[in-house]
């Protein structure tokens, strides 16, 4: 069972992963998905997390691409718990494995 302490780490790391991963993207999407990831837009988090995810598994066509499965998964993450565990464990294998997709120098 994880303490308070543990808990709170490992959402300010969460947390700190994926603003690097947000700072990689264009000004203007930064925007909107600083504005999707207020917990105020709940109820548009959610269905474009699911349409991402849906557009990933038709990347075969032109506009869809496998990009949009990972940023589905993310937007769903902040509000299922079970897709936050495994975010976290991803997000973490990213910063160890392939810190230059964050903004980060190479080991």
């Amino acid at each position: 069972m994880l303490t308070e302490h543990e808990i709170a780490q490992d959402l300010e790391d969460r947390e700190r992963r994926i603003e690097l991963l947000v700072r990689q993207l264009p000004a203007r999407i930064q925007t909107a998905v600083h504005w999707l990831r207020r917990p105020q837009a709940r109820w548009v988090r959610m269905p474009a997390g699911v349409f991402f995810i849906l557009g990933g598994c038709l990347a075969i066509l032109p506009v869809f691409g496998i990009w949009m499965l990972p940023l589905g998964v993310l937007l769903l993450s902040d509000d299922v718990p079970p897709l936050q565990r495994v975010t976290n464990k991803a997000l973490a294998w990213v910063e160890a494995k392939r810190p230059h997709w964050m903004g980060l120098p190479r080991l």
